[in-house]
């Protein structure tokens, strides 16, 4: 059997995208889940991977989630039936039994579940804050009580400024050009209270992918 990272070579051989530089496909799956079961992770939660790609962070979560639990939004097509027909062992996905939606518009209502998971690692490091309201909101539709969202991103500094642009950046099924973007977590933390919701920086730095900054988000106690 071939390793994973034989495995993404072949993928990125054919052209396709892996979600990063191929050297560091494996680590970001790692550490993906890693920070996942730092923070409560089981093989019984409900898992929704947005923007999961070829499933660098996915192929991780279907081989530790049961049967059912895992849930993948990825609009470019080629790059998730690249990552299930290549990384995935044959016979897992009938075992494991994920699920995946195409859409384009951050509709987590697809697949009709509450979640006890959600994350999104590289995804705000190129949205629009008109994108991260709607995930926001699509977290509050579908999250079970204690559900967590952790999500990478980009602090705005005086060097690097806040993300005022109404498109995404970066490469996606739409686009081939590289491009970062830079948020304020205070503005982040603005838009979590007026849901009800707090966002924290997750501050381990052996967590860190890429030196992306991951925030953790969950219902606010009153």
């Amino acid at each position: 059997m071939n390793t994973l990272m034989e495995r993404a070579n072949r993928i990125h051989a054919d052209g396709i995208f892996l979600g990063g530089r191929l050297e560091n496909f494996e680590n970001a799956g790692r550490k993906l889940i890693i920070t996942l079961l730092s923070e409560g992770l089981t093989p019984a939660s409900k898992v929704l991977d947005i923007g999961c790609g070829c499933l660098r962070g996915g192929y991780w979560l279907i081989h530790f989630l049961d049967k059912g639990c895992y849930f993948g939004i990825e609009p470019n097509t080629e790059m998730l039936a690249a990552g299930v027909k290549t990384l995935l062992e044959p016979g897992l996905v009938d075992i494991k039994q994920p699920r995946f939606d195409h859409n384009s518009d951050f509709n987590f209502t697809v697949f009709d579940q509450a979640f006890d998971f959600f994350v999104a690692l590289s995804i705000w490091t190129h949205t629009s804050k008109l994108q991260i309201q709607t995930m926001l909101d699509g977290f509050v539709r579908t999250a079970s009580p204690e559900a967590v969202f952790i999500t990478s991103y980009y602090p705005a500094t005086l060097f690097k400024r806040d993300y005022k642009g109404l498109q995404s950046r970066g490469r996606s099924f739409h686009s081939n050009a590289h491009g970062f973007v830079h948020h304020r977590l205070s503005w982040i933390q603005t838009e979590c209270a007026n849901r009800g919701l707090e966002a924290e920086e997750i501050k381990e730095k052996a967590y860190k992918y890429w030196n992306q900054t991951w925030i953790k988000i969950k219902h606010r106690l009153t």
